[in-house]
């Protein structure tokens, strides 16, 4: 029986709304996009228009909507519990950005609401879906590396540091960059719970601001013994760069290097490789197959495979970061 595609209302025509937009309608035969809805005049029809969906001013035209099935939510990170909230109580799957809110209750909050509306709720932990990634949890979780002992990831942001560093929110590196290596230590673990962390960050870019933090390192503790340490940077001149890695018992395997081909030029100058210049591009099949997986979830009326019991997980190592900021010492992870 032929099944039909997912119909999805996106919300949030920014930059990653923008990306997610082409994406549903151009690369993910499964789903076919609906709507686009902004409250900023213009931006959703921008947007949607050009994709032949409709534009739309009004978040709550799209929740309610008949033609609707899924909503992807693409807005501000502060609204996003809400959103869910009010997407799962109209009845509409959700796929969320993350963080999936901006608290260990707000997480709580979305996914008791879409449990209790009985509709699927997926969290964007992208790299779940990188062909390099999922390759390494394939080798860890068949046990050809044996017992997981230490773990890395990293995030490192083009450019030279945030532009206006008073517009970047208090703790952003934890809740906003961190928490995608923070899920992807704790799949990549499988099985095993993130116990306490130590944090150590600081304002690199803009010495002595107040709030900004550009640069972190932690360090998680986990209840297998295992021991990981997730970076972070918002200055990386050469470029969007993702990396893991995973030493086992029996082996290691490392994941990600920044260039967007195999292809190395020598010249005079040296080796070189091309690499990537943002996320949507480094990642662009990973943002595709998470997309894909919500529409696949919904067509065959299961939970996605990541859920918001990943997003709460994800950022309680978060908070911890927070907390050990705060106090100076080792914070625990809450469960």
């Amino acid at each position: 029986m032929l099944v039909p595609p997912v119909r999805i209302g996106l919300i949030g025509a920014g930059r990653i709304g923008a990306s997610h937009a082409s994406v549903i309608a151009r690369r993910v035969p499964e789903a076919t996009l609906v709507a686009v809805a902004d409250p900023r005049p213009g931006a959703a029809a921008a947007v949607a228009e050009p994709l032949g969906a409709r534009g739309e001013t009004s978040v709550e035209d799209v929740l309610t909507a008949d033609d609707i099935d899924a909503v992807v939510i693409a807005a501000s990170s502060v609204a996003h519990a809400g959103l869910i909230v009010a997407a799962a109580e109209a009845g509409k799957h959700v796929f969320s950005e993350k963080p999936a809110g901006m608290s260990l209750d707000e997480i709580d909050a979305a996914r008791t609401a879409t449990a209790r509306a009985g509709v699927a709720f997926q969290v964007g932990f992208n790299r779940r879906f990188a062909r390099e990634f999922v390759a390494a949890h394939d080798a860890i979780a068949s046990g050809r590396l044996g017992t997981v002992r230490q773990l890395r990831s990293l995030t490192r942001d083009p450019g030279r540091g945030p532009a206006d560093p008073d517009a970047v929110p208090e703790w952003t590196i934890f809740t906003q960059t961190l928490i995608h290596d923070f899920d992807t230590l704790n799949w990549l673990n499988p099985g095993a719970r993130a116990v306490d962390v130590v944090a150590t960050a600081g304002s690199l870019t803009a010495p002595g601001h107040p709030t900004l933090l550009d640069h972190a390192t932690v360090v998680i503790r986990y209840d297998n013994g295992a021991i990981a340490t997730a970076e972070a940077s918002f200055a990386a001149t050469y470029g969007y760069d993702v990396r893991g890695e995973v030493l086992g018992s029996e082996g290691m395997v490392t994941m990600g290097e920044g260039a967007q081909s195999s292809l190395r030029l020598h010249d005079a100058a040296g080796r070189l490789a091309t690499t990537a210049h943002s996320d949507t591009d480094l990642l662009i099949d990973a943002y595709t197959g998470e997309l894909a997986e919500l529409a696949n979830a919904v067509r065959e009326g299961r939970q996605p495979s990541v859920t918001g019991d990943d997003a709460f997980a994800a950022f309680a190592i978060a908070q911890a970061c927070i907390d050990s900021m705060t106090s100076g010492g080792r914070a625990e992870v809450a469960r």
